[in-house]
């Protein structure tokens, strides 16, 4: 993991709505925006400091949700600075003293999970209507480099709440929890965590996965791991290149660096190269799939359009690229859970077959 050369103010430029959406007050954001002029440094004026000091503000008031996104935003964009560790363990704290007041029942549980020869330990946050994991299919859940299982929070509950689902909510490999690293080998490590919520559920499993996660939600629809997949913003085919790695704005270039575990700054050949795997090409050269909802923003700078058309006429897929809206098409988010929501209901809507 390493640093890297940031201008903090591009972060809020490039992430405000975001957080918003998230759950933090614009007044709020715009508060800490102004106190920030580090990215890296743990002291006054830095971005952990700023952020930390805005959650324990929150804290004090009894608010431990919106502590929980604060510290989110504290720990945001990748866990390579000791502070952001320390940050993601603050946010899971006042996360689960929220969970006491979720509309909905929730669970952390460590599964043990194949991977490379071994097994390694999985944090996973279930949530359920009403406890009772086998009455419903499961959604195994995730964001993306940058995105946390804490911190798509309302995405678990609206999908728990209106898909008819119990949301086993992870980290995509080479962020937050995860040990792993941020590769094509990370789809084994989905594979063990899809068996597992066959065994909790009713036998039928999804897969969300929103921006760099939809990669891995694509590869688990194509592959037929799973029963329906749907892909938000997920990167797949064409940007996996040097030309789209150089152009790639706010520091994503080296958020993905982060994930994949250098301990450097990769030149764009290192990253381009490290990349390669992580194309779905092959996948998307065979004609079968799960049924699939793929959805992203027209005006998207981190993937190219191309990356969501390339879904277009396959068999069961439905894909939508919305006019007016970027990156996995947060501005719009309040349309695209509700579309998200219906869709899974539809796929799910015959009674599972007996087990």
């Amino acid at each position: 993991m390493y640093t890297y050369d940031i201008d903090p103010q591009a972060m809020f430029e490039d992430r405000t709505h975001q957080f918003q959406r998230f759950g933090i007050p614009l007044a709020d954001i715009n508060r800490v925006r102004a106190a920030v002029t580090d990215m890296w440094a743990n002291s006054p004026g830095g971005w952990v400091y700023e952020w930390s000091k805005l959650a324990e503000s929150y804290t004090a008031a009894g608010d431990h949700g919106l502590a929980a996104y604060a510290y989110g935003c504290a720990k945001f964009p990748c866990l390579n600075t000791q502070a952001r560790v320390d940050a993601l363990d603050k946010q899971l704290e006042q996360y689960e003293l929220a969970a006491k007041t979720f509309p909905v029942h929730f669970e952390r549980r460590i599964l043990s999970v194949p991977y490379r020869g071994s097994e390694i330990e999985v944090p996973v946050h279930l949530f359920s209507a009403d406890g009772d994991y086998s009455a419903r299919p499961a959604l195994v859940a995730h964001g993306g480099v940058d995105t946390f299982k804490m911190d798509f929070h309302l995405f678990c509950l609206a999908f728990t709440m209106n898909a008819g689902v119990t949301t086993l909510a992870i980290d995509m490999p080479g962020t937050g929890e995860s040990t792993v690293p941020l590769d094509v080998r990370g789809d084994e490590l989905i594979a063990g965590i899809v068996a597992y919520a066959r065994s909790i559920g009713d036998g039928r499993v999804a897969h969300f996965g929103l921006s760099f996660g939809g990669n891995f939600s694509a590869a688990s629809g194509l592959t037929e791991l799973v029963d329906a997949a749907v892909n938000v913003g997920g990167p797949v085919l064409n940007s996996f290149t040097t030309d789209v790695a150089a152009n790639l704005p706010y520091g994503m270039r080296d958020i993905v660096g982060n994930a994949m575990h250098f301990d450097h700054v990769p030149t764009l050949d290192e990253l381009a190269d490290a990349m390669t795997d992580l194309s779905r090409k092959d996948l998307l050269s065979g004609r079968s799939n799960a049924p699939m909802l793929v959805i992203n923003g027209a005006d998207d700078y981190f993937v190219p359009q191309s990356d969501t058309l390339v879904f277009e006429g396959r068999p069961n897929t439905e894909v939508h690229l919305l006019e007016g809206t970027g990156h996995c098409a947060i501005s719009k988010v309040n349309e695209v859970i509700p579309m998200i929501n219906g869709w899974l209901a539809q796929q799910f809507a015959e009674s599972p077959p007996q087990r």
